[in-house]
C-alpha cells in the first residue's frame, strides 16, 4: 500500500486541520529493569515446564502497521490506528 509522506488531518493541540509528516512507528527497546519485565523474567524461570504453550503454527501472516503522524505546526505526535499490511511504502504526493 502506498501512503503519502504528508497528510492533512486534524491536530488535537492546534484544534484544526494541519499538515502532518508520516512515518512508520517502531517500538523502542524494552527496559530490562522495568517492573513488568522483571516479573516476566521471573515467570519464565521455573521447574521444566514453559510458562505458555508453544505455538505450533502461525495464525497471522501480517503484522499491524501503525503510522506516526507529526504536526508540522506544533510538533504534536499522534498514532494512526494500525491496519494489516504485507508491505507499506511512503511516497511523495
Amino acid at each position: 500500500m502506498k501512503v503519502p509522506k504528508v497528510i492533512v488531518t486534524y491536530c488535537p493541540r492546534c484544534r484544526t486541520h494541519t499538515k502532518h509528516t508520516v512515518s512508520i512507528y517502531t517500538h523502542g527497546k524494552r527496559r530490562a529493569l522495568a517492573a513488568g519485565e522483571r516479573r516476566y523474567r521471573a515467570k519464565l524461570k521455573g521447574y521444566g515446564s514453559s510458562r505458555k504453550p508453544r505455538q505450533k503454527r502461525f495464525a497471522k501472516v501480517t503484522k499491524k502497521i501503525v503510522l506516526k503522524l507529526k504536526c508540522q505546526n506544533c510538533g504534536y505526535i499522534l498514532h494512526r490506528k494500525g491496519i494489516r499490511l504485507k508491505k507499506i511504502e511512503l511516497v511523495e504526493r
